[in-house]
């Protein structure tokens, strides 16, 4: 594996910005997870580093070598899509053996068939080895479209939103394997989503993108508790954060525009009254959709509460956070 490094990346497509002086390195042996919504430069980024897309300003080195001269067969990247990209006329098995065929590798076919069964057994797929990739379901598809990249020992994992076409249950389960598999092998992944809890339950390190830019970069709890802007602190959390003006609170710094409340930095017994517009019970913990002075809350409160709908409630901020009126965090 290898420590990937960006620096001073951008990319235009006509007149469409998809970079913009994007500096970044990806640690050897981490996980590391670029979050944002459609049309952040999440994709281009995978592309620009997979050889897929040439950058139009900056460099890009993989394990200290620059790539910008090289084809993507020469960067030694193995790229996960968002679609399945299977052989549909191949059994799981050729299609799991298919990359190691290369003429670059030249895996001897002993070597093939280990790492098949090996890679067919971390996936829960062995016993489908002989099926054709028609047979499969959308999620079994998607297993062999991983192993796929797994089998091969590349310099970096590039993964594409691999996930967001499963349903929930099996986004779950593959979202636990992955980490496992990439604590237990000491790879190094780049994972591309706009799902914050895949960025928040897999990644070493979030890269927070906003419209080309790479607004903010750390682990997961960094961001979550020190984002550097509004924007960071929106993309991390779940319910997200609340937003409310400043000048509702008495406390808050002259400057400050917006007072940012996460879920549970809100306390509650005194301080202002709020009215209980809904409770919202999920078992291992209540939400409570608060309404004070016109704007809405959402706060947790104990899983046995006796509140419900029209109460009124006392509340007061807990480790708030402030931010300006460009939206930059104050300290």
């Amino acid at each position: 594996m290898a420590e990937v490094v960006l620096n001073a990346v951008a990319k235009s497509f006509g007149g469409t910005t998809a970079l913009d002086d994007v500096s970044m390195t990806v640690p050897d042996g981490s996980f590391v997870v670029l979050l944002g919504p459609t049309g952040a430069g999440k994709t281009t980024t995978l592309r620009l580093i997979a050889g897929l897309e040439k950058p139009d300003m900056g460099d890009i080195s993989i394990g200290g070598h620059p790539v910008n001269g090289l084809t993507p067969a020469e960067r030694n990247v193995a790229m996960v899509f968002q679609q399945y990209s299977l052989y549909p006329h191949l059994s799981v098995r050729e299609n799991l053996a298919f990359p190691l065929k290369s003429p670059l590798l030249r895996t001897p076919p002993a070597e093939i068939e280990t790492k098949v069964k090996a890679v067919a057994e971390m996936l829960r797929i062995a016993h489908k080895l002989d099926n054709k990739a028609t047979a499969l379901s959308g999620g079994e598809m998607q297993r062999v479209s991983i192993g796929r990249a797994l089998v091969r020992n590349p310099q970096i994992y590039l993964m594409d939103e691999p996930l967001s076409s499963l349903d929930a249950k099996l986004r779950a389960d593959l979202r636990i394997e992955l980490k496992n598999i990439q604590a237990k092998s000491g790879a190094t992944l780049l994972y591309v989503t706009h799902d914050q809890i895949e960025a928040m339950t897999m990644a070493t390190h979030v890269g927070v993108l906003h419209q080309g830019r790479l607004i903010q970069f750390g682990p997961p709890r960094e961001i979550y508790e020190r984002p550097v802007s509004l924007y960071a602190a929106q993309r991390l959390g779940q319910p997200r954060i609340n937003v409310l003006p400043a000048n509702l609170f008495p406390a808050a710094p002259s400057s400050a525009v917006n007072i940012g409340l996460r879920p549970e930095h809100i306390r509650q017994g005194s301080g202002q009254e709020s009215f209980v517009n809904r409770v919202e019970r999920l078992g291992d913990q209540t939400r409570l959709h608060l309404s004070f002075k016109g704007h809405a809350l959402v706060t947790v409160t104990d899983p046995h509460t006796t509140l419900s709908e029209g109460d009124i409630v006392q509340f007061e901020p807990l480790d708030p956070l402030y931010f300006d009126a460009d939206g930059m965090r104050l300290a």
